[in-house]
């Protein structure tokens, strides 16, 4: 039974679907963008994400923007909860890749003034796309469970710093039109075998802590930062996401379970559109049980 009288909210910068969210009790919120002057919210106004279609887009030279939310638009989420008589509490993607969260924050106050028998929290998952979302995805089965809001932002926390994230950029152009990594040249993705490796930090940003030559050379990378800061990995969930790669999910899944074992609760996702118009197609990453986020 779900915690009573708590509505859980995230967002689609978490990489959470529709289906997902219906199963732990996420109200999903939907961050938009705008391709060829037409602004999309993920789900909402294309009930259905198509990311082969959105990934070739990209390749052949649509380079789509992001946006942040308005507080009216977090009003509207967020009041129909609190009419019901529940409190809210919203785990969202990265205050540090975002600042869409201002936005936030104003309608919060709005909301506090006009409902003040009710409480609104939130909780930063300093994450984004499939760290985010195994943070989500292991707070949800302890909602579903029943347990308290304060077992449960205390379950966040813990969550927060033992899941860690590595994945390579096939592209950095798309980076480098965003501003969003920090750590090596954006020139860097006109070479084309180069491959930057991209982790996020435990304050959230991403950050490019090294590079390899070619795709291959990426994954096994990835597989060795797994096996150096991993905790535990076999007994977790794994999540590999990918913008459009499928041949090398299977790559990096046959490695995973060759080293961690056969037995693994071991997902698929894909990388949402916001993120993915950062991160470009062709990438792909890979969230697990860590001892930390960074070496």
């Amino acid at each position: 039974m779900a915690t009573k009288n708590l509505t859980l909210f995230a967002d689609s910068d978490c990489d959470i679907t529709p289906e997902i969210a219906e199963k732990y009790g996420y109200r999903l919120i939907s961050m938009p963008y705008t391709m060829n002057g037409k602004e999309v919210f993920p789900y909402e106004t294309e009930k259905t994400f198509d990311p082969h279609a959105f990934y070739e887009r990209l390749r052949h030279g649509e380079i789509p923007k992001t946006a942040g939310l308005s507080p009216e638009k977090y009003i509207s989420y967020f009041e129909p909860e609190l009419q019901k008589g529940n409190d809210v509490l919203y785990i969202h993607f990265s205050s540090k890749l975002s600042g869409t969260f201002n936005a936030m924050r104003l309608a919060i106050e709005v909301l506090k003034e006009k409902y003040p028998e009710r409480t609104i929290h939130t909780f930063d998952t300093k994450a984004i796309t499939s760290l985010a979302l195994v943070i989500l995805i292991e707070t949800g089965k302890l909602y579903q469970e029943g347990k308290s809001l304060e077992e449960l932002l205390k379950a966040l926390e813990d969550f927060t710093k033992h899941y860690a994230f590595f994945a390579f950029a096939d592209d950095l152009r798309f980076f480098k039109a965003s501003g969003r990594l920090t750590g090596l040249s954006a020139t860097l993705g006109s070479i084309i075998s180069v491959k930057p490796i991209i982790s996020i930090d435990d304050e959230g940003k991403m950050d490019a802590i090294g590079k390899v030559l070619g795709r291959f050379q990426a994954l096994r990378k990835i597989l060795d930062y797994m096996v150096k800061l991993g905790d535990d990995v076999a007994n977790h969930p794994i999540i590999v996401v990918h913008s459009d790669t499928p041949e090398l999910v299977k790559r990096i899944t046959a490695m995973i379970h060759d080293k961690f074992g056969k037995d693994l609760d071991l997902s698929v996702a894909v990388v949402n559109p916001t993120a993915g118009i950062h991160a470009g197609p062709d990438c792909l990453g890979v969230a697990f049980h860590s001892k930390g986020r960074v070496l």
